[in-house]
């Protein structure tokens, strides 16, 4: 079978690495795709969000299956469009879709079905979220969230009453986000770990998939800015037995059922960002869609055929015994061009190193240019390392990292450290 997959990134990187196992694909291809996945897949030069481009590219070079990657697409709809035409998808509808596409929608969704979250207020005008601000929260610090997708960059954690009034006029005078701030989310802040949770679903089975911990801010030690993500360790030592029990009662399978019961089923692959407070387990978000980077360590211990996996959840014949994953660790630090997440130069050759069988290295950001693979992108790879302990893959995912060499490379140094801490 011809399979497609939609996006340009580490994560469909990694996807397409996961596929590639699967003796019922003959050929890959990846829309838009980038210089570093041209050994693994045909790149074709059709924009993710393309809906039009994608489905005339389906029809006309025999696709069987698409793989619907990244938020926007999905958003807009592509998975609609592409079944109209008869082509199964792993993704959901744009109904389901906006689980991630309105965090307006997802609250008031977790409002409605007692799925723990934090308390919050909506607003649509700029006024009366100032006055908000002015005559009723009083607590500090407090997170703004703007309504739409954002890059990843639209939620903003204000320390004071100042920071708030900047993050609102921002978000929704400013606009700096565009129309994603029309509305904004206003809403308690809460502490504890984080956790990632990626699972399976086709709408009535949920499968969680093994869980993770994403390091989002640019540098060491949880500073400087907010990023798409610098690094992610798989499991997350926070997350034990007995809390994943929790979430799963109390979280998962709620929310899919909330899903149905709103005439929106949700199929494909719905992310839990978690945070684990003294009071349990609460919702930060959802994505409607595999994470980036967690995709880089929870596919590389996934034993199960993933395009097996994604079949059953297109025909609606998920079951847990479908999904199992290698009882390891997983390790991926992010090497970014230097002023990441700002402003940053292009164009450096890359040197990628002859990875191991414990390795692998997902190219997020190159081109090609006059036969070089050079860098095309603020986050350009991710190494990643699998090992019987969470040190020893954070050990080799470094050693990785230090046969990887491009000019203006940054990284953090301290990706699963954090985790280490917890296990002691």
């Amino acid at each position: 079978m011809k399979v497609m997959v939609i996006g340009s990134g580490g994560r469909e990187h990694a996807i397409i690495k996961s596929l590639k196992k699967s003796s019922e694909i003959e050929k890959i291809y990846a829309l838009p795709g980038n210089g570093g996945m041209i050994n693994d897949a045909t790149c074709v030069d059709i924009k993710a969000t393309d809906i039009e481009g994608a489905v005339d590219f389906a029809l006309n070079n025999d696709i069987g299956f698409a793989v619907v990657a990244p938020d926007d697409p999905l958003v807009l709809g592509m998975v609609d469009a592409l079944e109209e035409k008869g082509i199964k998808c792993f993704g959901p509808r744009k109904n389901a879709a906006i689980i991630e596409g309105s965090k307006v929608f997802s609250k008031n969704l977790m409002k409605k079905y007692n799925i723990p979250t934090a308390s919050y207020e909506v607003f649509d005008n700029a006024l009366d979220a100032l006055k908000y601000l002015d005559e009723v929260n009083s607590s500090y610090p407090t997170v703004i969230k703007a309504d739409g997708l954002a890059l990843g960059k639209g939620v903003i954690i204000a320390k004071d009453k100042d920071e708030a009034v900047d993050a609102v006029k921002s978000i929704m005078e400013d606009k700096v986000f565009g129309e994603s701030g029309s509305k904004i989310v206003i809403e308690e802040f809460l502490e504890g770990p984080e956790v990632s949770v990626l699972s399976f679903t086709d709408g009535n089975v949920v499968v969680p998939m093994v869980s993770s911990m994403d390091h989002k801010r640019a540098k060491d030690n949880d500073e400087g800015l907010n990023t798409g993500g610098m690094g992610t360790i798989a499991p997350n030592p926070y997350y034990t037995e007995d809390v994943a029990k929790e979430c799963y009662d109390k979280i998962f399978v709620p929310t899919i059922e909330a899903m149905k019961k709103e005439g929106r089923p949700f199929k494909g692959c719905l992310y839990f960002g978690l945070m684990l407070t003294k009071k349990g387990p609460y919702v930060i978000e959802y994505n409607c869609r595999f994470g980036d980077p967690e995709t880089q360590v929870v596919l590389p211990l996934l034993k199960s055929d993933l395009f097996d996996i994604m079949k059953k959840v297109a025909d609606e014949n998920l079951k847990e015994e479908d999904v199992v994953f290698a009882k390891k660790s997983a390790a991926c630090v992010i090497m970014a061009s230097d002023g990441y997440p700002v402003s940053y130069e292009k164009g450096f050759e890359m040197k990628l190193p002859e990875t191991k069988e414990y390795e692998e290295i997902y190219v997020a950001g190159a081109a090609i240019k006059d036969t070089k693979l050079v860098t095309n992108g603020g986050r350009v790879l991710g190494a990643t390392a699998i090992d019987d302990s969470l040190e020893g893959a954070i050990k080799k995912a470094y050693e990785l990292v230090s046969r990887t060499h491009f000019e203006n490379a940054y990284y953090r140094k301290d990706i699963g450290q954090k985790a280490l801490a917890a296990k002691k």
